[in-house]
């Protein structure tokens, strides 16, 4: 895999990999921790969803972003984890984005439970879903101007009240 901090590469990738590589030519797989890793171009991650569904990775459990603001060149990447219940494995899938046009294909339409996670990514980190249903924020207010977990963002100028909280007495 190629990018600043990438798994090592798989000698004759494992059978879940090879697939990958097979459906989608622009995945570069790996492995980090014992754990399948692969990277892919934000316009092929619907395609690598679709195929990592048939083999049979049926849920997703976590989207977030990492942002490496001074760090990397690429400075946002998503990051996807899939599980397969059925076979007991995990794959993550690493995204990077840019900041100048931070937006990647949805996967709601393959992972309906991705929605949440993808109004939270938008919302904190400001990536675009394309295809999402309802891509609106989901912890800030409406009229929230920013968002709070870039690296960038004047932590401390606003106080925040999360919508719908609770008032404490």
């Amino acid at each position: 895999m190629s990018g600043d901090s990438s798994p090592g590469q798989v000698a004759g990738a494992d059978e879940v990999l090879a697939n990958l590589m097979e459906a989608v030519p622009s995945v570069e797989a790996g492995r980090s921790v014992g754990d399948r890793v692969i990277r892919v171009p934000a316009r092929d991650l619907a395609r690598v969803a679709g195929a990592a569904r048939a083999l049979g990775f049926e849920m997703c459990s976590d989207l977030t972003v990492v942002d490496y603001l001074g760090k990397r060149r690429v400075r946002f990447e998503v990051v996807v984890n899939l599980l397969s219940l059925q076979h007991n494995r995990r794959l993550r899938v690493l995204v990077p984005v840019p900041e100048g046009d931070p937006e990647v294909p949805s996967l709601v339409p393959v992972y309906p439970g991705a929605n949440f996670l993808e109004r939270e990514a938008y919302d904190m980190f400001g990536i675009r879903f394309a295809g999402h249903p309802d891509l609106t924020r989901i912890l800030m207010p409406d009229d929230w101007a920013g968002h709070p977990l870039r690296r960038d963002f004047d932590v401390g100028a606003v106080p925040v009240q999360v919508k719908d909280a609770p008032q404490v007495r």
